[in-house]
């Protein structure tokens, strides 16, 4: 009994003592995340370090009967978070300091570091590592750029631990040394950001990766593509496997062990090819010459197996296990596609050197990888495989744009593939995909070619050509759109205007950037589409997703072809809208038609944004339209909605109508602005201003931080371009209303974040006019403010100092309102019938 109580008292010693170490660990490292360390400090400092070197010696000591691992394991979970919490504020914030020291054997450390990452016991232990691991390799890094005579004497210094360091992390991808950990990890949960436990392991993985290849490039590749050349002899030999049966090809692997080392192998491959792609950039810019061989080994790899998986066909395959080596060939042979991809930049390069003299290794090049995505262009093709293949496509022709794409067979093959109406329609994304690229190859001007040679007269042909065959349907509608429509015959209309406005507003997104001339081909190409969407636009008004879609369509124009549209047409899209737009209309679709109803609304008023944006007079006539919609027809139905729909874009829209029209508000003459203060500015539509300067003060009333925090930034923004708190009438009618709901939004804590904004935002109102403040904002506010008596008061009148500088302004501001809740409370706790002294 006696020998289970010592255990017992000794198993609570024990876990006390845990408790007090990670009560320790969490105080070192409050201590340790301050930067800013004085000089008699410092010493102190490396003592606590040397101390963790010899904890860090301790836990990765290995002798007969632990294993690093098992000592791990047997630590405290919190504890060992805590120690890895501190090996990284050590790393960030203090290697800097430390690396000087002779005393500090910075080598050893990563030595221990190194051991300690990768006898993790838990994937997020390991995560975290390898978190220190980057931080490291950015310090190396910006060491090196700030420190480049001695570049060679730092890199030497620390090349064998980072080779050490990107072989274990290569090890640890790969399935042929890591199976066991690789297969716990989950590859079908998302997380918040969007990907896999698998994807994150992956890609921190190859983070790492790439930063050691920044540092030691010759060292990197060579360790990593000898790696990748030996999967890739795998998957190539796969041809001689292929038999013919009777419903197709079959893979003719069928024991379980080869399926197995088969499933590992390609999983190796998928991950190796996107370590290679995630190197790309280290080919490109200055190091192109000395670094071109290694590329081009890599690049004709690449379109070699992305064309030895188009033509044996392994994604359509039959295989002894199909749901696991089935996905397995599909992702193999995506990945090579997007490895392939990854080097569009490169090849961009290489065509700029090449393409005056000796081009043949480049055209071959493009033309196998054409070959390769040909086929994959396909309705029946996996969804990931025919991405990945157009993706590629988009590439080509937006990167690299060589000037002999459109003569090569394969592509034409495309553009007789996506014009053929009998053909079936590719899923749309992928239709999307490849209508831009088939858009850019005719519409984006060639590198390296004066514009005499860019055949722009026969490429505007092509491409009114190819939009026409693309909107063959939709232009059609045109005849029956006022007509009644059966439920059918609409849900088939609207499949045609959401497959052509998808296709023809990624069009014009995609050369948004572009020259004159590429806009001006694209325009011509759209304009009877175009004209056909604004006929449309009636007729489909009861129809949200149609309305948002055509929306979508004619906002992406406004930004885009504003130019090209001309005044005429543009002004004519803009009437339409606020003809159609009704009071009626905007109330259905806030209030009853949910999210899509508000959307069509936003993008309503993101392309009137556009609008009142544009300089020059053109457009200033709508103005007073524009207004008049925001604040007699929007305003009043969202005013009182505590939903934040429509109201960031509506405040946006005014901010810009202040913004870009100031003129409209206050004629500026030359009189006036030679003798400023003296003339005032002269006003015009007072009234229109007042109103909008009254929904921004009541916007401040209501619960949305985000709206509160927008909205106090475009104050803010008028007040520093426009000078919009000095003018006559914010600072005789609005000024203190404004300062007094900035107070008691910071008294009744309701947006607490925003504590500094509206600190700020305050002294720049009051500083307009200081006297007034002092003499009878401060004390009207103090007299009106209930919850303290009259004695409180004048207490808090007499503590707000007369400051005129904004620290000590801002300081008294908190001060006041941290007093005034403070007697309130005190008041309120008072048990009734207190006589107050």
């Amino acid at each position: 009994m006696c020998s289970v109580n010592g255990s017992s008292q000794g198993a609570l010693l024990a876990q006390e003592r845990g408790r007090l170490g990670v009560l320790a660990m969490a105080c070192i490292n409050e201590l340790m995340s301050k930067n800013c360390v004085p000089m008699e400090f410092e010493e102190y400092l490396l003592r606590m370090f040397q101390q963790t070197f010899y904890l860090l010696q301790k836990i990765t000591k290995e002798n007969n009967a632990h294993t690093v691992k098992s000592r791990l394991e047997e630590l405290d979970e919190s504890y060992i978070e805590k120690f890895t919490d501190f090996l990284r504020l050590f790393v960030s914030v203090h290697l800097r300091r430390i690396e000087s020291y002779s005393q500090f054997p910075v080598v050893e450390f990563l030595a221990l570091l190194f051991k300690y990452t990768f006898h993790q016991p838990t994937h997020e232990g390991y995560f975290s590592c390898l978190d220190i691991w980057t931080l490291f390799l950015d310090y190396l890094t910006s060491k090196i750029k700030s420190r480049l005579a001695d570049k060679e004497a730092v890199l030497n210094r620390y090349e064998d631990a980072l080779v050490l360091l990107l072989t274990e992390v290569l090890n640890r991808i790969q399935f042929r040394y890591n199976q066991a950990q690789l297969e716990e990890l989950d590859d079908e949960t998302l997380d918040d950001d969007q990907q896999t436990e698998w994807q994150r392991y992956l890609r921190q993985s190859l983070e790492v990766v790439a930063k050691v290849m920044e540092l030691l490039p010759t060292h990197a590749f060579s360790t990593l593509f000898p790696v990748l050349q030996d999967n890739l002899e795998v998957y190539l030999g796969l041809q001689q496997f292929v038999v013919t049966s009777g419903t197709g090809h079959r893979l003719n692997i069928t024991a379980e062990n080869d399926c197995r080392r088969l499933h590992c192998s390609l999983r190796d491959l998928s991950s190796l090819l996107q370590a290679v792609g995630r190197l790309a950039e280290y080919f490109t810019g200055d190091v192109f010459a000395a670094r071109f061989n290694d590329a081009l080994t890599v690049v004709e790899r690449l379109v070699k197996v992305t064309l030895y998986g188009s033509q044996i066909k392994l994604y359509n395959i039959e295989t002894a296990v199909p749901s696991v080596l089935k996905p397995d060939l599909i992702d193999v042979h995506a990945q090579s596609l997007a490895a392939l991809q990854a080097y569009a930049h490169w090849l961009a390069q290489f065509y700029s050197e090449v393409h005056r003299q000796n081009p043949e290794q480049f055209i071959s090049l493009v033309s196998t990888a054409l070959e390769a995505i040909t086929p994959l262009i396909s309705s029946k093709v996996q969804e990931k495989l025919l991405l990945s293949a157009c993706h590629l496509l988009v590439s080509l022709a937006t990167t690299v744009r060589p000037v002999f794409l459109i003569s090569i067979p394969a592509v034409q093959k495309v553009f007789n593939r996506i014009t053929d109406t009998s053909a079936q329609r590719l899923p749309d994304k992928a239709q999307v995909l490849v209508c831009r690229a088939l858009s850019n190859v005719l519409l984006l001007p060639w590198p390296n070619l004066p514009e005499s040679e860019q055949q722009w007269a026969v490429r505007s042909t092509n491409h009114a050509s190819l939009v026409s065959a693309l909107t063959r349907d939709y232009r059609q509608l045109k005849a029956t759109a006022s007509l009644p429509q059966r439920k059918v015959q609409l849900e088939d209309t609207k499949v045609i205007i959401h497959q052509t406005l998808s296709v023809l507003e990624d069009i014009v997104e995609s050369v948004s950037g572009e020259s004159t001339k590429s806009r001006q081909i694209c325009y011509q190409s759209l304009q009877e589409s175009v004209q056909v969407s604004l006929a449309l636009f009636p007729a489909f008004i009861h129809q949200s997703d149609v309305t948002d879609e055509m929306l979508s369509f004619f906002l992406t124009l406004f930004q885009g072809l504003r130019v090209q549209m001309g005044v005429p047409f543009t002004e004519q899209i803009i009437q339409t809208f606020l003809n159609m737009f009704t009071r009626e209309q905007l109330a259905e679709s806030i209030l009853h038609e949910g999210s899509t109803g508000c959307r069509v609304v936003e993008k309503f008023l993101k392309i009137l944004q556009v609008v009142v944006q544009e300089p020059g007079q053109v457009f200033k006539p709508f103005l007073p339209s524009v207004i008049s919609l925001c604040m007699e027809q929007v305003y009043p139905i969202i005013a009182e909605r505590s939903s934040p729909d429509v109201k960031a874009e509506l405040f946006e829209l005014l901010f810009r109508v202040l913004h870009h029209n100031w003129r409209y508000f206050f004629k500026s003459s030359v009189l006036a602005s030679v003798q400023r203060g003296v003339a005032e500015e002269q006003m015009e539509n007072e009234a229109q201003f007042s109103a909008i300067m009254q929904a921004f003060g009541q916007s401040f009333l209501q619960p949305d931080i985000h709206l509160f925090k927008q909205n106090l930034f475009y104050l803010e923004t008028l007040n520093t371009k426009q000078k919009l708190y000095h003018k006559k009438i914010f600072r005789t009618t609005m000024l203190f209303q404004f300062v007094n709901v900035l107070l008691q939004v910071l008294v009744h804590k309701s947006h607490d974040l925003l504590q500094e904004e509206i600190g700020i935002a305050t002294y720049n109102m009051a500083s307009v006019d200081f006297d007034g403040f002092y003499s009878a904002f401060l004390p009207e506010f103090l007299a009106s403010c209930d919850g303290v008596d009259s004695n409180q008061k004048n207490v808090l009148g007499r503590n707000f100092k007369m400051d005129r500088d904004l620290p000590s302004f801002t300081q008294n501001v908190h001060r006041l309102v941290n007093d005034l809740r403070y007697y309130r409370l005190c008041n309120d706790s008072l048990p009734p019938g207190t006589v107050k002294l």
